[in-house]
């Protein structure tokens, strides 16, 4: 069986995660504090999304990563139309993109606040939920143990978004549900450029012939 990039993520995330759980040690080390990344721990922009506040925000994360991500690495990505064999590095860059750029905002705003502190996977995740949406936007997303329920992938990502700003606004933990929204939309502005630079497909012509079509499909180019 090959492992792809992503199923080694949701891995290797949850073997962090779940040792984070009894050992407070590995959450001082790889937790997001802006403090300490302006004295130079610039790890931190990454491995915050190695660990997560519990099996709740773990699942929610790791679930629809693998939901989406599997799709968008080994079918998408490396479809003809996009980036062909140069799909997994794209891939790459966008699941680490993701971290970076949703954390930006909050370096920004706490680099002298000895409060704030946020952990989990979530600009990462959502960056490639709406790689995916933005290209295949239909695409339709199971949920675990509910047998022959499945919605479009650009509904689960309105629904995904919408989550996590109620429990932005209710606050508590160290979960930062806005980096879903910053890692959205790297997610949304990194697959259109690279898509434009790199693919074989206008990506706006795409999408709505994707939304008019009673199904997902992969498009057809001449390369």
């Amino acid at each position: 069986m090959e492992l792809s990039i992503t199923l080694i993520i949701v891995i290797i995330t949850c073997l962090v995660s779940i040792g984070g759980f009894s050992n407070q040690k590995i959450i001082d080390d790889l937790i997001f504090y802006p403090p300490s990344v302006a004295r130079g721990q610039y790890y931190r922009f990454f491995t915050h999304g190695l660990i997560h506040a519990d099996v709740a925000h773990l699942a929610f994360n790791m679930i629809a990563l693998y939901s989406f991500g599997e799709v968008l690495e080994k079918v998408v990505f490396t479809h003809a139309c996009y980036f062909g064999m140069r799909g997994p590095v794209f891939y790459v860059i966008l699941y680490l993109g993701g971290l970076l750029f949703a954390s930006i905002p909050d370096q920004i705003k706490y680099r002298n606040s000895y409060q704030f502190r946020s952990l989990g996977a979530s600009g990462a995740v959502t960056a490639v939920i709406f790689g995916n949406v933005i290209l295949l936007p239909k695409m339709g997303i199971g949920f675990p143990f509910i047998p022959n329920l499945s919605i479009p992938g650009y509904i689960y990502g309105v629904l995904y978004l919408g989550v996590s700003a109620y429990l932005d606004k209710r606050g508590g933990g160290h979960i930062n549900h806005s980096a879903h929204l910053w890692g959205g939309l790297f997610g949304l502005a990194f697959t259109i450029i690279m898509v434009s630079v790199f693919g074989h497909v206008n990506v706006w012509d795409n999408f709505i012939e994707q939304m008019q079509a009673s199904r997902p499909f992969l498009p057809y180019c001449d390369r």
